[in-house]
């Protein structure tokens, strides 16, 4: 799970498995598995952070580098 901001500014917390791929067009917009879209204040780079931080704590993941 990742903490994220809803553009009006509620926090919310999403389950990164189900994201599909993440846009920046300028805003930041989810799409998940199922064809929901959720448009967040964090960057798309930031989301991507996040997701790999959780993939990382979740399937023991390497570090990079």
């Amino acid at each position: 799970m990742i903490k994220l901001t809803r553009r009006n500014g509620q926090p919310f917390v999403l389950n990164a498995e189900l994201i599909k791929f993440v846009e920046e067009l300028p805003d930041t917009i989810i799409t998940l598995r199922d064809g929901e879209k959720i448009l967040v204040r964090e960057t798309a780079d930031r989301v991507v952070e996040l997701s790999l931080v959780y993939a990382r704590e979740t399937r023991y993941l390497p570090e990079p580098g």
